[in-house]
């Protein structure tokens, strides 16, 4: 009687797993379907401006409005970027005030973090709380004492509004890092010092290797953030030559853009392609240095 009693426990737990099995793929399958239907609000936009640039300007304007473009133009991209308005000087220009700003923010935030997390010193803790009160402040508070200051310095119609407090950290990064910091072990910081490193050589040669995921997500964020900043270069930047790809983009729509979509279109992706690019290839770091996966 045990004896038969053992199969039905078996089939009884077999079709209990498959059961379970069950739910959990319908489980799944209504996650994935909810996840792209939630997603369909942010791509439809980017997918609609990625098809306009390769429109004529008949396409743009057709009725109904077709998504796949036919023919696909690709000389709306040289064309937008010559046309109107020099928007490839204002995309190297970009290119250097952004790249600059980011390195000096990161490395700038990196030692400071490097600081906080691994020196003891009286007030340690206060001045950290105060460097992170900061974020706090609104841009709209500082924003005319700070231009009256760098007018004073004459550093107006220049990019070193825009670059030099850059390299004085930002309280965000400052906060990331020392929370990542944290993570790496103290002794092989002191392994480093019986060695001879000192405190610089330390940093650089074990704490910024460390903290590599960390780096990847700072840079991508200070980098989003400069690349498509518009209100600092839209105060301290007077001279066409010296507009960034933000500021060109509002001269390409007042000088008759508006009215040719596709081009409009064509240089909107040409400005969302770095971010973009910069993104998807660093992704995982991204994610890995946000919810500080230190080494332990």
């Amino acid at each position: 009687m045990q004896a038969d009693s053992l199969p039905a426990r078996a089939q009884t737990t077999s079709t209990f797993a498959l059961g379970r099995k069950a739910s959990d793929r319908i489980r799944r399958a209504i996650a994935f379907i909810a996840l792209c239907l939630l997603v369909v609000p942010f791509i439809a936009p980017i997918a609609w401006m990625l098809s306009t640039s390769l429109k004529s300007l008949e396409q743009t304007f057709a009725f109904p409005p077709q998504w796949i473009p036919n023919p696909a133009l690709l000389s709306n991209y040289p064309e937008a970027m010559t046309r109107f308005v020099p928007l490839w000087r204002y995309f190297l220009n970009n290119v250097f005030y952004a790249v600059t700003a980011t390195f000096g923010e990161v490395m700038s935030s990196a030692l400071i973090a490097y600081g906080f997390a691994k020196f003891r010193a009286p007030g340690r803790r206060f001045w950290f709380l105060l460097v992170i009160a900061t974020i706090l402040i609104p841009y709209p508070v500082y924003m005319i004492p700070q231009y009256v200051l760098f007018r004073n310095l004459g550093w107006i119609d220049t990019y070193l509004p825009l670059i030099v407090p850059s390299f004085f950290g930002s309280a965000f990064l400052i906060f990331l890092f020392r929370q990542f910091m944290q993570g790496i072990s103290t002794e092989i910081l002191d392994a480093a010092r019986i060695d001879g490193a000192g405190v610089l050589g330390a940093f650089f040669r074990i704490v910024l290797p460390l903290s590599k995921a960390a780096l990847i997500a700072a840079t991508i964020l200070a980098f989003s953030f400069h690349w498509n900043n518009y209100m600092g270069p839209l105060l301290y930047i007077n001279t066409s030559d010296l507009y960034t790809l933000q500021l060109g983009l509002v001269h390409f729509i007042a000088h008759r853009g508006s009215s040719n979509w596709q081009l409009m279109m064509a240089a909107a992706v040409l400005a969302v392609l770095p971010v973009a690019i910069a993104f998807f290839v660093s992704q995982r770091q991204l994610v890995q240095g946000v919810v500080f996966t230190g080494m332990k």
